[in-house]
């Protein structure tokens, strides 16, 4: 099996994004046969590679990151005296209030059949090879590019099935001259399944790709989506698969699909180091400060801290100043009392076993280490003032007050911690820059640090699968084995002998810790909408200021405007 290393490349990406894939009935890519562009090897490769590039990016382009976090129970884009008003834009998203002409609506379709477009493009070409070998490609290496665009497609139509449900299939933009209908939950899911099942036996292992093939999807990978597929297949399409989700976990930890081994260390899969064979990361996607870096952009977790943290307190230099855009929820009111309810709260949820050590303030320790995933308190940093070396606190941008960031969202300003605050509203539209507690999920290695930026984006690890199997003998009753596999993973945040791990039978183990259990391992992850609509309390559900809504119709998002303009065979999803 020869190895290709993938390079996401931003130029290139980016001139793929002035363009429009969105309308499906009209020519978007060129008609010409596969052999009349496809005249050596290299030029194979590339062609096989572009859809990788735009799929990366798609984890977050378009507010795909931010539709997904901001309506859940864990992370809130904030109005921070007026920064991240936006016109109630992310409110909207945290009330369950959007409508179809809010941006993210028509941009995550786009975002998703961009990628299926392109790789329904590639796929045609690599069918339309009939001769390999006249281009230095073997029979072996043209099934594995097949097989990892009919993944790599599958896995771009399983997050829009779960984003709007009611969906369209593609598999011709070479020669079609008009959209389709979309298809019913029951069709789209099928067709993912069987998508996924086929491509299985023509893909590669990690082992035999290698290093390189971060990147690249494997038969565990496929497997996993599968596994995803199952695990939520109540929702999609009314009927319940887990034990087909149980046995296809267990062929995965067992190794049937290649090699894995859980990480020892919390933050190991997130580190520089998730690219090696012996990294849990199943599939992720490259990066490196020097090419493209999507999880580190201001889209997701880079955007995830105050103004100055990243350049005084991280010493990360690289991108100048960060922009508050997402924080954890609050678990404390103004006056630092918990809320009473039982979701969200998610800083809370990890300070319920103390010794966690990912409850630490996050520090870089130097040569490429880090300690804790947070960031709240004072942010101290140490700096030269007329050749003496001074110590400062960050502060914000809407003051000269040194910014104390707490698990609270409220005005605080220039208040030190522990006096209370007249003003007691606590809300979305009314937040200050010490509001939230704030994730660092990737590690900001300081400037000139040789690993910096260079953690690949763990789309899927192991971890998700030991979850998922024991979600399944959690549902299927069996507790004790439930508990089992979440220890598995779970030891590794606490120190040897700790009593936070669960207790062998299970008895600690209800729908409520299930849920923040996952919540606790998965936080940021881009999944956490799904996992409260598959436990049921995505629209019944409290937390903090969010009520419950008044249906269950926001379970998926409209379909945007513009893509319901482009085409007039679509219905729009039921309630907007």
């Amino acid at each position: 099996m020869k190895k290709y290393k993938l390079y996401i490349g931003g130029v290139l990406l980016s001139a793929m994004l002035t363009g429009s894939c969105t309308k499906l009935d009209e020519h978007v890519y060129d008609k010409v046969d596969a052999a009349s562009f496809l005249s050596r090897r290299d030029d194979v490769i590339r062609d096989f590679l572009r859809p990788f590039e735009h799929a990366y990016w798609s984890i977050q382009g378009n507010d795909v990151y931010a539709a997904s976090e901001d309506c859940t129970d864990e992370i809130g884009t904030y109005n921070r005296q007026g920064d991240w008003q936006d016109g109630g834009y992310y409110q909207r998203m945290h009330y369950h209030t959007w409508t179809i002409t809010d941006g993210f609506t028509s941009g995550a379709w786009t975002n998703f059949y961009q990628g299926i477009v392109l790789a329904t493009n590639s796929l045609t070409d690599m069918e339309g090879i009939k001769d390999p070998s006249k281009l230095s490609v073997t029979d072996a290496e043209l099934t594995d590019f097949k097989a990892e665009l009919h993944t790599l497609r599958a896995w771009f139509y399983l997050r829009a099935f779960d984003f709007y449900r009611n969906i369209e299939i593609v598999t011709d933009v070479k020669t079609a001259t008009h959209g389709n209908p979309q298809s019913s939950p029951q069709e789209i899911f099928s067709y993912i399944e069987s998508e996924l099942k086929s491509a299985i036996d023509g893909l590669p292992t990690r082992q035999q790709l290698g290093a390189p093939g971060i990147g690249r999807w494997t038969k565990a990978g496929a497997a996993a989506l599968l596994a995803r597929l199952y695990l939520n297949a109540k929702v999609y399409i009314g009927t319940d698969k887990y034990a087909e989700c149980e046995a296809i976990c267990r062929d995965i930890i067992g190794g049937k699909y290649g090699a894995y081994q859980l990480d020892t260390r919390w933050d190991a899969p997130f580190d520089y180091t998730n690219t090696t064979l012996n990294s849990e990361v199943i599939y992720g996607f490259p990066g490196s400060l020097a090419r493209t870096h999507w999880q580190y952009d201001g889209g997701m977790f880079f955007w995830g801290m105050t103004y100055d943290a990243a350049p005084l307190y991280c010493g990360f230099t690289d991108f100048s100043q960060s922009n508050p855009r997402y924080a954890l929820q609050p678990g404390r009111d103004v006056d630092s009392v918990e809320y009473t309810f039982q979701l969200g709260k998610p800083f809370v949820k990890f300070q319920k076993y103390p010794d966690d050590l990912r409850l630490k303030k996050y520090k870089n320790l130097g040569n490429s280490t880090r300690e804790g995933m947070f960031l709240f308190g004072y942010l101290p940093y140490t700096h030269l003032v007329n050749g003496v070396s001074r110590t400062d606190t960050v502060k914000g941008n809407k003051g000269p007050y040194p910014l104390f960031i707490r698990d609270q969202v409220g005005m605080f300003l220039g208040a030190k911690p522990g006096i209370k605050i007249a003003d007691k509203e606590s809300d979305m539209n009314h937040a200050d820059h010490n509001s939230g507690v704030f994730l660092v999920k990737y590690p900001f290695y300081p400037t000139p640090d040789p690993n910096r930026i260079t953690s690949a984006y763990a789309e899927i690890r192991l971890s998700e699968i030991y979850y998922t199997l024991a979600e399944c003998r959690y549902r299927a009753g069996d507790k004790a084995g439930a508990a089992g596999y979440l220890n598995q993973v779970r030891r590794r945040n606490y120190p040897d002998g700790s009593s936070s791990l669960y207790k062998s039978d299970g008895s600690q183990l209800t729908d409520q810790e299930m849920l923040d259990e996952w919540g606790r391992e998965f936080i940021g992850e881009n999944r956490r909408r799904t996992d409260l609509i598959r436990w049921g309390v995505f629209n019944t559900g409290t937390w903090w200021d969010k009520k419950a809504d008044g249906d269950k119709h926001t379970e998926i998002f409209p379909i945007g405007r513009d893509i319901m303009n482009v085409n007039p065979q679509f219905k729009q999803n039921p309630g907007y």
